[in-house]
């Protein structure tokens, strides 16, 4: 990438998006292009197709999308798939259209079967049934690797599709009804330090294992990528390290310095039971993450507790 580039990042205001913000203006990237729900509304066909002969975007990379937690995928799958397909199929259409020169689709790790192997190789794709509580979102993904594939294939479209683990990190959401899994347990153990009580329910057994990401890396690997990566295959992006989700609990209790009951709620679904991604093609590329699940976490708490600080003083 040049400085000079003109860079949409489409969902910039989210997690992922927001870092990738961050670290492009760190490197001395200034000419952003950056626009909220509010301003456009990426399902708007027309709308996406005005801002593209607006905007002119040279580097589009592609945060946007409807996310959520299990529950949520759960009671609104519909949704998760329309809003979802709809975003993705505008914005990489319009990309296409406008001659955009380098397109970086970001997906998920959900693509991956249920059972797949592990790690989760990237042949491994469409080998078996997905996880049913997240099924939705993951078929938009797929849908969408696949659509930068063959507009690649067919028309020499520049794009490539990253596929990141499991992510948290700065500008994450505590919200119940949409964080992940490690924001939702940092939130449940500094409240329950907070307000000094003795009990905190988990959902699922614990069993369940996941790779974790400090979206600050995720940052880092995607520029990375657009610069050093220009193939059809999608690539993984992550550490290759799993932990539990039992392990996970006593690691953020240990950190927020809670030490009540942990009550397990067998009764709700553990997910997929495990996601460690196979970065060997990452690495052999040159690029590893930096921050250790231990320092991420750390961060992570002192960022909840000063935003949870913020909105009781207001």
């Amino acid at each position: 990438m040049d400085k000079n580039n003109r860079i949409y990042v489409a969902g910039h205001s989210g997690m992922l998006g927001s870092a990738i913000v961050r670290l492009l203006k760190k490197k001395g990237f200034e000419n952003l292009v950056l626009s909220n729900h509010r301003e456009l509304d990426l399902r708007d066909s027309l709308a996406v197709k005005n801002f593209f002969a607006m905007q002119k975007p040279e580097i589009v990379i592609f945060a946007a999308a409807r996310v959520g937690g299990i529950q949520a995928n759960l009671e609104h799958p519909a949704e998760f798939l329309f809003d979802n397909l709809a975003i993705q199929n505008n914005v990489i259409h319009q990309s296409f259209l406008s001659g955009v020169k380098k397109f970086c689709f970001l997906g998920s790790s959900c693509i991956y079967p249920r059972e797949c192997l592990q790690p989760m190789r990237e042949e491994y794709l469409l080998t078996g049934p997905l996880e049913p509580t997240n099924e939705s979102y993951a078929l938009a993904k797929i849908a969408g690797l696949k659509m930068v594939e063959y507009y690649r294939k067919q028309y020499g479209f520049g794009g490539i599709s990253v596929m990141p683990c499991n992510l948290y990190g700065t500008n994450d959401s505590f919200d119940p009804s949409r964080s992940h899994v490690l924001a939702a347990l940092v939130k449940k153990f500094v409240d329950a330090v907070g307000s000094e009580i003795d009990s905190v329910t988990v959902w699922g057994t614990g069993s369940a294992r996941r790779e974790f990401m400090h979206v600050d890396d995720a940052a880092e690997a995607i520029l990375f990528l657009i610069d050093n990566y220009n193939e059809s295959a999608f690539i993984n992006i992550g550490w290759g390290i799993d932990i539990s989700i039992r392990d996970l609990v006593k690691l953020i209790a240990q950190k927020t310095g809670y030490k009540g009951f942990i009550n397990w709620d067998t009764a709700k679904s553990d997910g997929m039971p495990r996601k460690c991604m196979d970065v060997s093609r990452l690495n052999a590329l040159g690029y590893a993450p930096k921050m250790l699940l231990e320092d991420g976490i750390k961060k992570t708490i002192e960022e909840y507790r000063i935003r949870a600080l913020s909105k009781k003083n207001k």
